[in-house]
């Protein structure tokens, strides 16, 4: 190993001298600046750190210095290596390099956790730190990019890690700050469903697996899970019902299935939790069927907020289609003190919305700070949000909930709110 190149190499030193303490990435694209964004998830901007123009030269001779930085240093690794793209593991970096065929200039780009924490900081209730230590065995993390889900699994791993529990990760690239008694797994021979199968011999009790995208990581982890594995799954999701809606797509998982395998979703917002979700699987009548209907009673997945004990949707099979319905109108069970301070479930409220080219915000009013409001086009369900305590909530354009919502507004669609049951 040659350390004088590691240590001296003096395009190696560019790249750390792009981050502080507030740098959650950096990007570097030929014939632009040098950009990063700064802040904490869910509370970011996109810099310029200077006003010199990047060459292709420079990246390249950049992007050399990274791959073979990783090839001699035993704590970095390569994760994918093919032409025109490679993914670096270099020691807490995770670096990103397209360069032609595969993309139309060189792009480096590298991000780095800002914050690690416990489940301690997350001050989560009584009743959710019961169910993690009980109950909870197929958890699913969900959130937009840069929300902290990653941060919050990985605080996941540790405290069923201290629990006495062998925990183990899968992974690509392997990026989770997690302690050294947690092995990380990425794919073998290219396939993580092959990773999936050593890790059986392995025996763990919890597998965090990060991150869920295509159906062969869907597949593994319900695999895993009906082996008696622990497992917790990231997901890429604006709200957790889209995320188990994922788990049901082209047969991943039947949904009579559904709740023995994900339990549990949490749902992260601006590195918080931001809801949590419940599943349970009952046979009985959806909700709106009338009772004369008995021959209509089916097996129903009900989704709960899990905090509250309210249900939030029915998903059940419908002249051969799965069907999910937002369930309004039930009743609450609260507390004097929240009944008080929270508005009124089913009220309509009044929002105005406007939007930019990066993001669609939602004026709602401080009234209904830190209250969940759902989205309507017309009478079409679309999303549900989180109330900011300005009284906004912020959608990134590019996700499909913000794209849904700027659609209907250019249809002319009528858009509504109300306090979410």
């Amino acid at each position: 190993m040659n350390d004088d190149w590691i240590d001296d190499d003096e395009e190696l030193l560019k790249l750390d001298a792009f981050f502080d303490e507030h740098t959650m990435s950096v990007h570097l694209i030929e014939n632009n600046p040098p950009r990063a964004k700064r802040g904490a998830p869910g509370d970011w901007s996109l810099v310029e750190l200077s006003d010199r123009i990047l060459t292709h030269e420079e990246l390249d001779i950049l992007a050399e210095a990274i791959i073979e930085t990783a090839r001699n240093d035993r704590q970095s690794f390569i994760e994918i290596e093919e032409e025109g793209a490679a993914v670096v593991q270099l020691r807490n970096l995770r670096i990103a390099i397209a360069m032609p065929p595969f993309a139309d200039k060189y792009e480096i780009s590298a991000i780095r956790p800002i914050k690690k924490l416990a489940i301690g900081d997350y001050d989560l209730s009584p009743k959710l730190m019961k169910r993690l230590e009980t109950r909870a065995e197929g958890i699913l993390v969900t959130g937009s990019p840069g929300s902290g889900k990653s941060t919050f699994s990985a605080a996941l791993a540790e405290f069923y890690s201290k629990k006495g529990n062998v925990v183990k990760t899968l992974e690509q690239p392997r990026d989770l700050q997690v302690s050294d008694d947690i092995v990380q797994y990425s794919p073998l021979d290219k396939s993580m469903e092959k990773a999936a199968d050593i890790l059986l011999l392995v025996r763990p009790d919890y597998v965090i697996y990060d991150e869920l995208r295509k159906s062969s990581d869907f597949s593994a982890y319900a695999d895993l899970r009906s082996a008696g594995v622990g497992m917790v799954g990231v997901v890429h999701a604006g709200s957790s019902i889209d995320a188990i809606q994922r788990l049901t797509l082209g047969g991943r998982v039947e949904l009579g299935q559904l709740p023995s395998t994900v339990d549990t979703v949490i749902h992260i917002e601006a590195g918080r939790v931001a809801k949590v979700s419940s599943l349970s699987l009952k046979v009985k009548m959806p909700t709106g069927m009338s009772s004369s209907q008995r021959d209509l009673a089916r097996p129903v997945v009900e989704v709960r907020d899990f905090e509250l004990g309210v249900l939030e949707y029915e998903m059940f099979t419908f002249g051969g289609e799965k069907v999910v319905v937002p369930v309004r109108g039930g009743p609450r069970t609260t507390s004097r003190e929240q009944v008080a301070r929270r508005a009124r479930p089913g009220e309509t409220v009044k929002v105005s919305i406007s939007y930019s080219k990066k993001k669609v915000t939602i004026h709602a009013g401080r009234k209904y700070a830190k209250q969940r409001l759902e989205i309507f086009a017309d009478d079409m369900y679309l999303t549900t949000i989180m109330v900011g305590r300005n009284g906004e909530s912020s959608i990134r354009i590019k996700t499909r909930q913000g794209s849904m919502i700027v659609d209907a507004m250019e249809e002319g669609a009528s858009i509504t709110a109300r306090v979410a049951q």
